[in-house]
């Protein structure tokens, strides 16, 4: 007998919807997905790199104010050029954020390649340099408090590119491997490879190459 329950059930509806989309491992009976879901698929999401988006997701608005606040106090005291570069910095760091977080959500979760390939990107080429940019250069006024939520966001950066990287390495693997089964069961010509490895004595001679025996 089922549990009651004090939710109405349109609003559970909506609950269970959401959670099955947010969590794609979400195998409880009310989702439903165990029963649609092939309990031969391997899932390949990783949940280290999950765990640090969400964590870094609900951090960024941190920095957003801590940095906004400490760019407001020493602007007057930077050069000209350099108070171009730190908003121009920091309006980068913002927009790129959140396109970044969900191209991480969608690829980890969905299991997709060019999703978490871009967000491998997006944190390699343009926010670790950023925030290279903000730590060590001089000229930049760091304060103490810059320093602190700085450093914890490169932490959160180091940390998902290293997953990131690792979780794309097995999906990219996983998806040669089911490519290469798909054609084994359309009956091509199996792995690449697989010929040479085996050995002229293993091959399927033509037919017109086998001769009737002689009887005697």
């Amino acid at each position: 007998m089922a549990a009651h329950t004090p939710l109405p059930p349109n609003l559970r509806r909506g609950l269970v919807a959401f959670s099955s989309s947010l969590f794609i491992d979400n195998k409880t009976q009310d989702s439903g997905a165990a029963q649609r879901g092939n309990p031969a698929h391997e899932l390949l999401a990783s949940l280290p790199l999950q765990m640090m988006l969400y964590f870094n997701a609900c951090y960024f608005p941190v920095w957003c104010l801590a940095e906004g606040m400490m760019l407001q106090l020493k602007y007057h005291l930077l050069p000209g050029h350099y108070q171009f570069l730190l908003v121009t910095t920091f309006l980068i760091l913002l927009l790129v954020e959140g396109s970044r977080l969900y191209l991480g959500y969608m690829g980890n979760l969905q299991e997709k390649v060019p999703e978490l390939a871009g967000f491998l990107l997006l944190s390699f080429l343009i926010q670790l340099p950023l925030l290279l940019f903000l730590l060590m250069d001089s000229q930049v006024l760091c304060l103490p408090l810059e320093l602190v939520v700085h450093s914890l966001l490169l932490a959160f950066l180091l940390a998902e590119i290293t997953a990131a990287f690792l979780a794309l390495r097995i999906m990219s693997k996983q998806l040669a491997a089911q490519f290469y089964l798909r054609r084994w069961e359309e009956g091509g010509q199996g792995m690449p490879g697989q010929a040479d490895r085996e050995g002229p004595c293993c091959r399927t001679p033509p037919a017109h190459a086998v001769s009737p025996s002689r009887e005697y």
